[in-house]
């Protein structure tokens, strides 16, 4: 069967097929944390009404990270969630280097309760924005 002639004679069901899948990466985006950008972020913690939460490793974290940011590497959140209890009424931002965590953490956070956002692009982005970071804890 020609796909093209499946397409032309189908075309309303695989229109609600692409509608679903939108959908879908609509729900799952927004229950990951909706991306926030660099200069978002820098307002909202200039108005404390976020808490900016880095899940790299402690020693990358160590090495160099945005001032203010509380270090929970991501495959230790389950154990430490309980520390962020205190900020339940504030939106917590997730960072990592490059995003490849941010949405697992951040789909964590969202089923816990919390107002969850991620930081685009992770640190990388922050660097470049060149953007000032602090090394030590």
């Amino acid at each position: 069967m020609n796909i093209f002639i499946f397409v032309s004679q189908e075309w309303l069901l695989i229109s609600l097929l692409f509608a679903l899948i939108a959908i879908f990466a609509m729900i799952t985006r927004k229950n990951n944390g909706l991306p926030i950008v660099t200069n978002d972020l820098v307002q909202m913690m200039n108005q404390e009404q976020a808490v900016l939460i880095d899940i790299r490793a402690t020693n990358d974290f160590n090495q160099a990270h945005i001032y203010g940011a509380i270090n929970i590497p991501h495959n230790k959140l389950a154990d430490r969630i309980s520390e962020l209890e205190k900020f339940k009424a504030k939106t917590l931002v997730i960072t990592d280097q490059m995003g490849q965590h941010a949405g697992a953490v951040g789909a964590m956070l969202s089923k816990q309760g919390y107002q969850v956002r991620r930081l685009s692009g992770g640190l990388s982005s922050w660097r470049q924005d060149n953007l000032p970071l602090v090394s030590g804890k």
